[in-house]
């Protein structure tokens, strides 16, 4: 009998945390290594929410929270989904749990049944179809393309939709890829599933905050409130306000998934850090100066990393509506070689060799199901993006 469980034979280490686990071991070797693998804001969180962390220590908030959240904070979240996104929840439809990761495997493990299929738009976060395998569901993946920014059409949608499909993920703004999905391109999606009443929407929308020029942010149950009874609105407060370590993240959907997924939580980590949960209270309720502030640096760092990029023989990147990513195509790279004569034959031999040349980490298009491609974010300084771009451009230009 084997001791560790068939399921992990069916999941994936995940490629995002390797690449920033193999820039960090190589700085510490000696090595002038930009890595721009990480997911996450350079920015600090800001001090209002810190001294609300704080002034709970003093307070003693240092007790076993409720499994699904402090009252407070769950107030915070329905008021947020109305203030924002036009959507009436009660606290009771929402839900706290520790980072987005666990919202989503919360929604898997409490609905799927073997044989349930999830529809995942390529490319995709990394986790969304281990999370799914781990919880014995079927990752079915709906094509996209870079000629239309990487977002699923409702032709797309409607071939990926059978009698066995149980969700469809929505990231929008996207981690890889950084598209955003308009209230019309929504629209046209929310036709196809009004179609297929078997069908919920788990909508991870972590990077609301984040989108750029004169975009405008829409949600799914927003644009279609028939949809609203079989939509799970997941958010959190780690990107728009530098809170990744803090480790929380929200939903809100019907009462009935809300306590199925409490159940789960409540036999596996119970409530999320009562610290962190008083910070977040601050996050939703307090000042949103920060964000706006640092939605224009992170404007002005994608205009660059696009600009000098596109300027880089072999590639072909985008310009994303948000997040903090782009995902440019390096395909006319494909079949040329390096210097010392190694094949660039796909996007992780060219992370790879770029890696090894120039010192620049980034993700292979691979590991999000779509290629050939690579993720660079652009969640660091103008200064290292400048100089990781022009590495990129002297390793493009010396492929033969």
């Amino acid at each position: 009998m084997a001791f560790l469980a068939d399921i992990l034979s069916r999941v994936k280490p995940s490629a995002t945390i390797a690449v920033t686990q193999k820039a960090r071991e190589l700085k510490n070797a000696g090595r002038d290594v930009i890595g721009l693998g990480a997911g996450e804001p350079d920015f600090d969180t800001p001090d209002n929410i810190k001294n609300a962390a704080i002034e709970a220590i003093r307070r003693g908030e240092t007790k076993y929270p409720p499994v699904s959240g402090i009252a407070p904070l769950r107030e915070a979240i329905a008021k947020k989904f109305k203030r924002e996104n036009n959507l009436d929840y009660t606290p009771a439809q929402t839900i706290v749990g520790t980072g987005g990761k666990q919202i989503l495997f919360n929604a898997f493990m409490a609905t799927l049944n073997p044989g349930d299929e999830v529809i995942i738009p390529r490319p995709y976060w990394v986790s969304y179809p281990e999370m799914v395998a781990i919880c014995g569901g079927t990752p079915v993946f709906a094509e996209t393309s870079i000629d239309n920014g990487f977002k699923l059409t409702a032709a797309a949608l409607d071939k990926a939709i059978t009698p066995k499909t149980k969700w469809l993920v929505m990231n929008s703004p996207s981690n890889p890829s950084g598209a955003a999905y308009t209230g019309a391109e929504l629209r046209a999606l929310a036709d196809v599933l009004l179609k297929h009443p078997h069908v919920w929407t788990l909508t991870d929308d972590m990077y609301e905050h984040l989108t750029y020029g004169d975009f405008v942010f829409k949600t799914i149950a927003e644009v279609e409130p028939n949809l609203y009874e079989r939509t799970l609105t997941m958010n959190g407060v780690s990107k728009a306000y530098a809170m990744t370590g803090w480790r929380i993240g929200y939903a809100a959907g019907p009462v009935h998934l809300i306590k199925a997924m409490d159940m789960i939580q409540g036999q596996q980590t119970s409530g999320a850090c009562t610290i962190a949960q008083w910070a977040s209270v601050e996050a939703l309720n307090g000042p949103q100066d920060f964000v706006k502030k640092n939605k224009a640096i992170f404007q002005a760092r994608r205009d660059l990393v696009v600009s000098m990029l596109n300027q880089a023989r072999g590639i072909s990147c985008p310009s994303p509506e948000g997040a903090f990513y782009v995902y440019p195509s390096c395909a006319d790279l494909i079949g040329k070689k390096t210097q010392g004569g190694k094949v660039i034959d796909t996007d992780e031999a060219f992370a790879t060799e770029l890696l090894e040349a120039e010192g620049v980490a980034v993700v292979f298009g691979g590991a999000f199901g779509l290629g050939p491609n690579f993720r660079i974010s652009y969640a660091t300084s103008e200064k290292l993006l400048e100089e990781a771009c022009t590495r990129i451009q002297r390793f493009t230009a010396s492929l033969k």
